[in-house]
């Protein structure tokens, strides 16, 4: 059918045919249509049998029903109507198209709509629906992750101080279905340790995470390939799942997880307001309750809740979670020194020989310390919380402890020698005071080099003083540098007790012992 024009135009039409005999020409130059409208609305004239004046005295409602009898009445279609909701959830699984759902529509209705109208249907549900989307996101496929705006105060029940705990929140790009906990911060060991308990929350795992770019996750943002940081990465790999971080300032990116932060802070944070928790775990219980709560929220689109269509349709796309746990550990880069041992925390942890003045990436979890070369494990050992310490795995060693290594106890004397006496003396009883030699080269080295901060003369004062002290570490000799205490005399204890007959001394105690 054509596009109707205005009711006024055909009367208009009416009249000229009716009362004046007009050609089709003539009406389509009057009233400035084209002359196949007029051919179609003289014929349905024709039929209708309506006269001039007669026609002219009929409202527009009455003349639209004599012309379009169709239109009149709003009659039930002989056409069966498919249930779009259904479609909408069966196009979210993975490898189902719109011409797939309308083949099945079709055999199990002969008579029903063509694809085209079929589709054109769906378009318009669509936009009419409360759940139109500019994405349309695959069952199971993408879980979108924020943090919220707004925080939860934590009373801290010895101080009685205030203290904001982070709320992490994630979303099923398909389902909607919200996970929320908080947490002490923002930094990187929450950031991550809530994504492992998200995941336990849905009890599977999504192709892809969608997250924003922060600094605990990212290390470098870019729009085509943003570099995640090693933790992060690590995470990944070990659950097997792609990250791929939204656009900067792209918040349509992340649609999904702002309206679940939006619902999180309507249904879950706004409650709680005034609301006094004395531990975060107690916290914790009361979200987990309204998070459950919003889980089981009819909504009005589907008429479904988030549970219910991610049961029907996230759950069972989804990968099973490993039998293990991801645990969080960091990352840092360290230079191994000329002792074959590189830092972590403060304590010095050994590796191969060989590697001496390489660079390492140095993994630090919660019971150990691995070293890494070119993503190759060099070195292993347990966690120490000592600081300042040193842990040597023997195999480590040169045979002789200078077969391979350019730096010697003899090298680090020389050195000192240039210095002075007591440089080279305070040197020689730092490598002396440790388990291996070699242990003490780094802080030797440290020491040396002062000398092109303070001069010869300053540092041979200080190590001599140091020395004295018994106090044999670098920074013992660069604190009495800094308070230039190397030239103060030591003053003789003017308040020592005199030798008197009321001082009974050690033998007297010995003797009463003894009775």
């Amino acid at each position: 059918a054509r596009k109707p024009i205005a009711m006024k135009k055909i009367r208009e039409v009416i009249r000229l045919r009716l009362s004046h005999g007009s050609s089709v020409r003539q009406i389509a130059a009057a009233c400035g249509i084209g002359r196949g409208t007029v051919s179609e609305y003289l014929a349905r004239i024709e039929s209708s049998g309506l006269t001039w004046p007669s026609a002219g005295d009929l409202t527009e409602a009455q003349l639209a029903a004599r012309l379009f009898p169709a239109a009149g009445a709003q009659a039930t279609p002989s056409i069966p109507m498919p249930d779009w909701s259904n479609v909408r959830r069966e196009l979210s699984r993975k490898g189902v198209t719109l011409k797939l759902v309308w083949e099945e529509y079709r055999r199990e209705h002969p008579g029903g709509y063509c694809y085209s109208r079929y589709a054109r249907h769906y378009r318009k549900w669509r936009q009419e629906s409360s759940l139109s989307m500019r994405q349309v996101h695959k069952a199971g496929e993408k879980l979108f992750v924020d943090w919220a705006g707004q925080t939860v105060g934590i009373v801290d029940a010895k101080t009685g101080e205030v203290w904001q705990a982070q709320v992490f929140v994630a979303a099923q790009g398909s389902s909607q279905h919200t996970f929320a906990k908080a947490y002490e911060t923002q930094q990187q060991r929450c950031w991550l340790n809530a994504h492992v308990e998200a995941f336990e929350f849905y009890g599977g795992l999504n192709q892809i995470v969608v997250p924003d770019n922060p600094k605990t996750g990212v290390d470098r943002a870019c729009r085509y390939e943003p570099v995640l940081n090693q933790s992060y990465a690590e995470l990944a790999r070990f659950y097997d799942i792609a990250v791929l971080p939204a656009r900067a300032r792209k918040p349509k990116d992340k649609a999904k997880v702002e309206n679940a932060v939006q619902q999180v802070e309507r249904w879950v944070l706004a409650p709680l307001r005034d609301r006094r928790f004395f531990s975060l775990s107690e916290a914790n219980q009361a979200i987990a309750l309204l998070v459950e709560e919003l889980g089981d929220k009819v909504m009005k689109g589907p008429g479904l809740s988030r549970r219910q269509l991610f049961e029907a349709e996230d759950k069972p796309a989804m990968r099973p979670l490993p039998e293990g746990r991801w645990h969080y550990a960091e990352w840092k880069r360290a230079k191994v020194g000329p002792d074959y041992h590189v830092e972590a925390e403060g304590h010095f942890y050994s590796v191969p020989f060989t590697s001496v003045g390489s660079q390492l990436d140095v993994r630090i979890s919660l019971g150990t310390v691995e070293m890494y070369a070119d993503g190759e494990r060099i070195a292993s050992h347990r966690r120490s919380l000592s600081r300042r310490g040193f842990t040597t795995d023997p195999s480590h060693m040169p045979e002789g402890h200078r077969a391979h290594a350019d730096w010697t106890p003899e090298r680090i004397v020389r050195w000192a020698q240039t210095v002075g006496p007591s440089t080279a003396a305070f040197c020689q009883a730092l490598m002396n005071s440790r388990a291996h030699p070699e242990q003490g080269f780094r802080p030797c080295i440290g020491t040396l080099r002062l000398e092109a901060k303070f001069g010869k003369e300053r540092l041979e004062a200080a190590c001599g003083k140091a020395a004295s002290l018994g106090s044999l570490s670098c920074q013992s000799v660069k604190s009495i540098l800094d308070k230039k205490l190397e030239a103060v005399q030591e003053t003789p204890n003017l308040f020592a007790l005199p030798s008197h007959e009321n001082v009974r001394g050690k033998e007297y105690y010995t003797a009463q012992e003894a009775k």
